[in-house]
């Protein structure tokens, strides 16, 4: 065998992308399982998760107590107060029990003064749906639960068990092929509590290899130590190739020696895509593809086999479940001394790190491929740039930490009008494997434009109607943004109506119907665009808001007012149709309104940005949006105007 000399090496970004795009999308696919609900902790959901039933599923009580009717408390006070008979009048309940049939609010039992077995006296009045939690209030049935490629938590247990869902679809967990591969190799256990021979190694990479492989939510497969023949090594990639593993990891399977077969096996069994890259430890790396299966080697040094791991294997495990590996801390450091670095190799330093006089400094560890407690000891990793000969003791260099990790997502912060289709958008975002979180904030229209002019979201939904012109949103961009360069995007064209109860019991035909004929109505918050449209529609018919029963009623979503009028609450209120759909409603058609995303021009550049407006844009994101009813997606995307 020749020696290899790796004339060909990658830098390490090169590298990586070169491995991780190899495997992107379906050529990544590991299949999926059907699950019980009670093994799902742990792994990542293969497709969204939607609400079966709403939570909760009658009216409770928030608080023990008595349940009364409300309207009988009015004009109660402390110097009007007034006796209630037991059994007729007022009912114990206790927190969570259902509310009695006929009752419609619950005072608290620190609020009573029991006279006797049959009487107590109350000293204030008691509001209609007082501590009471409403069906639906907190989950409802149809809403989005969780998103495909979530990796499931205890809490998310707990939800999608009492919203319905005792079974979900995970991705496999990827199962490793772990090949510890060396002729001077030998396992512990045959070692029969004695050292090791002059020139025999105790096996262990595999066993930290396995560990790490567990840590990324896979399973490791550990095979037999394999001597370094060519025909053994050759037999053993064949083995795991041909069974279930989804990728093959063979340890000391590459080095600069002449012993070194692997390299040369994998490219008469399959691929090679890397051999060497550019970083210390862990230069002798090889990435390769056989039967579309991916393939590494990785040193036989400890710190480089485990680095290697990190850098390559590890992102891609995560890669194959939905998932971004996720990312350390980083902190900012002083190195204790000067720290020289070879030109052209990206180093990855072990480092101690400690607090001194206000600030955290950082002593190297030996920089000893084979040294498995530089592992142990390890606070932090300092990596110093390939085009950099090291760094000196008066910079400041960020430092990634072992010692704590730290969740850090992207997100995307959505603030202003409520709509199903965000919820949409959160899921197909992260079907197509992109490791974007979307945050809505339902404050209304207005709320989000001014959550624009003060920097505090990346988008503003919006659907604010201008009465004079007809046009939507201009308007009050212009009004609240001046100054301010924003883009608008076309999101969707949506119906708004008057929901009312399967039925239509009380005959309502439109908003005229609300107006002194005893309606209960329910309303959406001030500012919001559904108050302004209705706002507008009432002025049109000449119909004073005083007029209207519950005018003053309002709710921050449309599925609030949903549950208002399914739970009857209240007789109608004004939404769209996919949330009167979602609960199976009536629906009187009202108005076709126009709803908008803001986005500020500074952040049109960020990735984040340009993917959701790509995923918004896309035919799939195009069609779940028009299955929901109601919706037009038809320019969905669609930039119509800068503004500021």
């Amino acid at each position: 065998m020749k020696r290899h000399i790796y004339l060909a090496m990658k830098p390490l970004a090169e590298a990586r992308e070169i491995f991780l795009k190899r495997f992107a999308g379906e050529k990544g696919n590991i299949g999926r399982d059907e699950i019980a609900i009670e093994q799902a902790l742990g792994r990542v959901l293969a497709e969204p998760v939607f609400a079966r039933f709403s939570t909760p599923s009658y009216h409770a009580a928030a608080m023990d107590g008595v349940a009364v009717r409300a309207e009988q408390t009015f004009g109660v006070s402390e110097r009007n107060p007034r006796i209630l008979k037991i059994g007729a009048e007022a009912l114990w309940v206790n927190t969570g029990q259902a509310l009695p049939e006929g009752f419609n609010a619950v005072i608290m039992v620190e609020k009573l003064h029991q006279l006797n077995e049959e009487s107590l006296e109350i000293r204030a009045p008691a509001f209609p749906w007082q501590h009471i939690r409403k069906v639906g209030e907190d989950i409802v049935a149809t809403q989005l639960l969780l998103p495909q490629n979530h990796l499931i938590r205890p809490y998310d247990v707990g939800a999608m068990i009492t919203a319905g869902i005792y079974r979900v679809k995970v991705w496999q967990r990827p199962r490793v092929a772990i090949i510890p591969s060396g002729s001077e190799l030998v396992r512990h256990q045959d070692l029969k509590d004695q050292p090791a021979a002059k020139g025999r190694i105790i096996e262990y990479n595999s066993y930290i290899l396995a560990g790490l492989v567990k840590e990324c939510l896979a399973e490791p497969i550990v095979y037999d130590i394999v001597p370094d023949i060519a025909k053994e090594i050759r037999k053993a990639l064949a083995k795991a190739v041909d069974s279930d593993a989804h990728l093959i990891l063979i340890n000391a399977g590459s080095s600069a020696g002449s012993k070194d077969y692997t390299a040369d096996i994998i490219q008469e069994m399959g691929e090679v895509l890397v051999h060497g890259v550019a970083m210390m430890p862990g230069k002798p790396t090889i990435l390769g593809v056989i039967k579309n299966k991916p393939v590494a080697g990785n040193p036989g040094y400890t710190v480089s086999a485990t680095l290697s791991f990190q850098q390559f294997v590890r992102p891609l495990l995560f890669q194959m479940q939905g998932l971004k590996a996720p990312q350390e801390q980083s902190i900012r450091v002083r190195p204790s001394h000067n720290i020289p670095s070879k030109l052209g190799m990206e180093e990855f330093l072990r480092v101690n790190i400690g607090r001194v006089s206000g600030r955290y400094v950082a002593t190297p560890l030996p920089r000893a491929a084979g040294s498995i407690t530089t592992l142990t000891r390890a606070e932090g990793i300092l990596r110093i740039p390939a085009d950099s000969e090291g760094v000196t003791a008066e910079e400041e260099v960020a430092v990634e930490l072992l010692v704590a990790e730290e969740d850090l997502q992207n997100t995307l912060t959505v603030i202003g009008s409520h709509d199903i289709t965000l919820d949409i958008l959160a899921d197909e975002i992260r079907r197509q494997s992109h490791n974007i979180r979307i945050s809505s904030g339902n404050v209304g229209s207005l709320g989000g434009i001014l959550a624009i002019r003060n920097g505090l979201c990346h988008m503003a939904g919006t659907h604010l109607l201008d009465p004079e012109s007809g046009e939507y949103n201009v308007l009050y961009i212009k009004k609240y943004l001046q100054g301010k360069k924003v883009q608008l995007f076309h999101l969707v064209l949506r119906e708004q109506g008057l929901m009312v109860p399967k039925g239509n019991p009380k005959a309502v035909q439109g908003v005229r119907d609300l107006a002194g004929k005893g309606l209960l109505f329910v309303n959406r918050q001030a500012g919001s665009g559904t108050r302004v449209l209705f706002d507008d529609q009432i002025k049109r018919l000449g119909i004073e808001p005083g007029s209207i029963k519950g005018y003053d009623q309002e709710e921050f979503t449309h599925m609030a007012v949903a549950v208002d009028v399914l739970s009857h609450a209240a007789d109608c209120g004004m939404g769209i149709y996919a949330a009167a759909r979602a609960l199976d409603l009536d629906f009187i058609p009202v108005a076709q309104e126009q709803y908008d995303l803001i986005i500020p021009v500074p952040l049109l550049d960020q990735e984040p940005i340009r993917l959701v407006l790509a995923a918004i844009r896309s035919q799939t994101f195009r069609e779940r949006v028009k299955a929901l009813g109601g919706y037009d997606p038809s320019r969905s995307g669609e930039f119509w105007m800068e503004i500021g």
